[in-house]
């Protein structure tokens, strides 16, 4: 019998799963399960008998818990990560293709099929730091922002958080003001005027929107999305669509790269859901680090 030891957000998402009711979701499946709230001390201190981690959380949490996982010496035990997203957006585990009901996707974890998660490392920052979904300039830093600030304004469900935060970037789009970035991605340069600079290593990001539409988290690339001053009108018709429940396909510019030089000539960055506040703007170089981590994923 595999042991898994379930690390658990109890506050995430819509608050809808209880340590009593996944512990016996995994345990009726054949899996030994120890529990663990992330809100309490301890929960990092992984046993060596563990066979591998549960997450049951959003985005949020998984980054927590890879940030934990990468602390650890390369010569200590290291584990194969099963995630039960309920968060808000969910955007790594609708990368890996992770969602239905938690009884379903238990029972995917029998197949014991691996899917290796590139990061992105980040360095010119006043602390080396990475990140799972992604790095940008511009208008989802400010989203971000903004969002901190609503926090008690906004619905309990996850659809009416997302699509108030979606309706609160389209304002933000509509009175963003387009600066300079350079850009040099494996050596060729992309610099201009941009009111988005996203490298990213997921398909969605924010409030679960998909600007990646083909992202593979394992190929060892991360992909850079870029909104110049042009688009910024395109970009605007995106978010009123998706505000609206559409799904008109919208291509943007995106290259492959995995050796990054960035200065932006503002303040506004992000690393994953993190807002930064750097004193001044910073010359930032990202370099993708591939298979740091792996994911539990369904067979095909």
């Amino acid at each position: 019998m595999k042991k898994a030891t379930l690390l658990h957000n109890p506050t995430a998402g819509e608050k809808d799963f209880s340590k009593s009711e996944l512990t016996s979701v995994i345990e009726d499946e054949g899996f030994e399960c120890n529990y663990a709230s992330v809100k309490k001390d301890g929960w990092d201190e992984f046993s060596n008998e563990t066979d591998f981690l549960i997450i049951a959380g959003g985005d949020g949490t998984v980054r927590r818990i890879a940030k934990a996982l990468m602390k650890r010496r390369r010569l200590d035990k290291q584990y194969p990560i099963a995630i039960l997203p309920h968060g808000t957006a969910n955007n790594i585990a609708g990368t890996l293709n992770i969602s239905g009901k938690v009884k379903d996707i238990v029972k995917t974890w029998h197949s014991g099929v691996l899917k290796k998660f590139d990061i992105g490392k980040i360095y010119g920052l006043e602390e080396e730091m990475f990140f799972l979904e992604g790095f940008g300039c511009g208008i989802f830093p400010r989203l971000i922002k903004v969002m901190e600030k609503m926090d008690d304004e906004i619905g309990d469900s996850v659809d009416e958080k997302i699509k108030a935060a979606r309706a609160v970037l389209y304002d933000i789009v509509l009175n963003y003001k387009a600066l300079n970035c350079k850009i040099i991605a494996d050596g060729v340069e992309h610099s201009g005027k941009y009111i988005m600079v996203e490298i990213m290593n997921t398909r969605s990001i924010g409030p679960n929107l998909e600007l990646v539409h083909s992202a593979d988290p394992g190929d060892g690339e991360l992909e850079i999305v870029l909104i110049p001053e042009s688009h910024q009108k395109k970009f605007e018709d995106f978010l009123l669509d998706r505000i609206n429940g559409g799904d008109e396909e919208y291509n943007f510019t995106i290259i492959k790269a995995k050796n990054i030089e960035l200065e932006w000539e503002g303040k506004d960055i992000h690393v994953d859901d993190e807002r930064l506040k750097p004193e001044k703007p910073a010359k930032i170089t990202i370099q993708v680090q591939p298979g740091m981590l792996e994911f539990m994923v369904a067979g095909e």
